[in-house]
């Protein structure tokens, strides 16, 4: 039983870390069909804000994530303003141009920050083991885990239970009619973006100490966050939320049978063949027209 329980939270701790960087992306890619390929991007220029807010201002990270939400946001909106906004309806012009500010911003991360890896402390009060259950748990993977949780429930109000999320979901089904009643969708979309480059950037402040921050950070977790969008479902908040607790837990139990990168390599083989016998992921969902 304590073996179970010990990969049941092990596998959680990945799933909610997955889960954290893959949700603004699944807004993104779910309500506005935009593949954002600078979404990994995002995540690291939050990684680096926390350290930059630690370094030169003595803030500490729980100190810096409004900061740091507001931040990467804002620049998320003058991007969906600035070039997204011209390219709905051109997917493959959409990835190039994401991609491209990707590069952007990666090369302005290494001119600023310098090459060198970077680190990001942890916050005191969350160093130390939890006890669960009898099964001893690092503090701070349980804060992420319940900070994953609240920023859920958080996006899931704002997109069913506030008239920001009724207008963005009749912008979804039907931009025209939208258009009609009033609804200013351009402002719509760009909110959308700024919210899910946010969330980016909160992931990427909360992941920065447990693993090292640089310039190419984003880009090993941006390719799992498509996988998890993809398997859970484009619309799909829950499918989102499925999709990231199933490939940590079976991250979690064949990294304990195997190793870290044969449980990778399992994983994604695992994708490719659900995919390929059900394409619309786990949930099926309404296709954006």
């Amino acid at each position: 039983m304590d073996f179970v329980l010990q990969q049941l939270l092990t596998g959680l701790s990945i799933g909610s870390i997955l889960l954290l960087v893959a949700l603004g992306l699944a807004i993104i890619y779910g309500t506005m069909g935009v593949i954002n390929m600078a979404h990994g991007e995002f995540l690291m220029l939050g990684a680096y804000g926390a350290w930059a807010l630690k370094a030169f201002f003595g803030l500490g990270l729980l100190e810096s994530l409004v900061i740091i939400f507001i931040g990467v946001a804002a620049l998320g909106y003058l991007v969906e303003r600035g070039v997204i906004q011209f390219l709905y309806k051109r997917p493959l012009d959409t990835i190039l141009a994401t991609w491209g500010i990707g590069v952007i911003l990666q090369q302005s991360a290494r001119l600023l920050a310098g090459g060198e890896l970077r680190y990001v402390e942890m916050p005191s009060i969350l160093i130390g083991q939890v006890n669960i259950f009898g099964v001893s748990v690092a503090g701070y993977r349980v804060f992420i885990f319940a900070f994953v949780a609240a920023m859920f429930a958080i996006t899931w109000f704002l997109f069913y239970r506030t008239s920001f999320g009724m207008k963005l979901r009749a912008v979804v089904q039907d931009q025209s009619m939208a258009s009609c009643f009033g609804i200013n969708a351009k402002r719509i979309y760009s909110l959308t973006f700024a919210y899910g480059a946010g969330l980016a950037g909160l992931a990427g402040a909360l992941v920065a100490p447990l693993k090292s921050v640089s310039p190419e950070m984003g880009t090993t977790y941006v390719v799992d966050a498509f996988f998890v969008v993809v398997l859970g479902g484009a619309q799909s908040l829950f499918g989102t939320v499925a999709s990231a607790t199933l490939l940590g837990e079976m991250n979690g139990v064949l990294a304990y049978w195997y190793n870290d990168t044969i449980a990778k390599a399992l994983v994604l083989l695992a994708i490719v063949v659900l995919i390929r016998f059900r394409p619309q992921g786990l949930f099926s969902t309404r296709i954006r027209s």
